[in-house]
């Protein structure tokens, strides 16, 4: 019996906690040792100092070393079966911006002349480079999935049989806006950035005051790939550290160059690194400060995120920003606000952290991020289920 069976069937958050159990299941049952040994991980730890529990909450959005098992490495039968796991914990729109994103590694290769950087293997910017990783076993009362690679990170965990936590959620793109025939552009976040830039427009001058951190926007999102966000003060992580382990020396400097000449050619002052620093109490606007139309567009912003999941799962986390709730989710930004200026912005309340940049690569290599600073990776739900079953 999987956890879609039996009563409480009609939940949501149920429904979707079998469809993942049925769908992990299927792709672990398809493995072979060594493979199943790579992608599963036990889930047995109470706390953040077990090994196993600080793998689960590591996470990345670099062409780094994600854990697991890559797509790249499977058959055609288990990387379906990926895939449909994938799907599992995403809405259609979201499955089709993961898909999307992960293909655009073909793209970021013809940009760089097939020759960019390798990362220490033999394709740098690869389609196959996505992992999987299992831990726990599916269908037992504790167990999650998540999925990353490039400009993906998904991190998924249910605790009986129900989906509880579905971030930190990541996506990425670049470039991030394609040409395509008929002379039109696939911009995977492209809407995730217009309704921001949309609401931002929209200020007056006495709000666009208390909105902007700073006229520069940072050079990627500035609290990263932590694994919690919101208890103490959070500047941005340069780029060499968003990688699991230690670079070669070659890479190494590389990066470090790419950091800092992106530094450099934003301008980034020690002023705007205090400016942006990621603070227990949000920066910015409240959405108590906006207009009626304003608070409109700050939802459909908000949706960009929360609709990345499957709907019953996006309308029970949506319950956060709607009515009173709304008021207390501020909204921050730094850069310029017309198009093809480098920008970011953020959207921090209880229980919610966004950010979104759009400043490297000629103001053409875009990153978003959802969190819960509270219940990121199931934090809260774990904790209070491992102390009523040990109490």
């Amino acid at each position: 019996m999987t956890e879609g069976d039996g009563a409480g069937v009609d939940d949501p958050a149920r429904e979707a906690a079998g469809r993942m159990a049925d769908a992990a299941s299927a792709l672990l049952s398809g493995l072979d040792p060594e493979q199943r040994a790579r992608v599963g991980w036990p889930l047995a730890g109470s706390s953040e100092s077990d090994a196993s529990e600080l793998e689960r909450r590591r996470w990345f959005y670099t062409p780094t070393d994600h854990g697991g098992l890559t797509v790249g490495e499977m058959t055609a039968t288990q990387y379906r079966r990926t895939m449909a796991l994938v799907a599992t914990g995403l809405s259609h729109a979201g499955y089709i911006t993961v898909t999307t994103v992960m293909g655009l590694e073909n793209a970021l290769d013809h940009t760089e002349g097939f020759s960019g950087p390798g990362f220490g293997r033999e394709r740098g910017r690869d389609p196959g480079m996505y992992y999987v990783r299992v831990f726990g076993t599916p269908g037992e009362r504790v167990w999650g999935w998540r999925f990353g690679g490039h400009h993906v990170s998904l991190n998924n965990l249910v605790v009986d049989g129900e989906v509880v936590a579905t971030t930190p959620c990541f996506l990425g793109a670049d470039p991030a806006a394609s040409p395509l025939l008929g002379a039109r552009l696939l911009r995977p976040l492209g809407g995730v950035e217009d309704l921001a830039r949309e609401l931002v427009s929209s200020l007056s001058a006495g709000q666009r005051e208390a909105a902007l951190l700073t006229p520069r926007a940072p050079v990627d999102i500035v609290a990263g790939n932590r694994s919690r966000v919101g208890q103490e003060p959070a500047r941005l992580i340069p780029l060499p550290l968003l990688w699991r382990g230690r670079l070669d020396p070659d890479l190494d400097r590389l990066m470090w160059a790419a950091h800092e000449g992106g530094e450099r050619q934003l301008g980034t002052t020690a002023a705007d690194h205090d400016a942006l620093e990621v603070t227990p109490a949000p920066k910015g606007l409240p959405a108590s400060a906006l207009e009626h139309g304003q608070r409109e567009l700050l939802r459909a912003v908000l949706g960009c995120y929360s609709g990345r999941i499957p709907e019953p799962l996006a309308e029970r986390a949506a319950q956060r920003w709607i009515g009173p709730g709304l008021d207390d989710v501020h909204f921050a930004w730094a850069g310029g606000t017309r198009p093809g200026e480098p920008h970011y912005y953020r959207l921090q309340g209880p229980r919610l952290l966004v950010e979104y940049d759009n400043t490297q690569r000629q103001v053409n290599h875009a990153h978003s991020v959802w969190r819960d600073p509270e219940g990121d990776f199931g934090a809260d739900v774990l904790a209070a289920h491992l102390t009523g079953h040990t109490g």
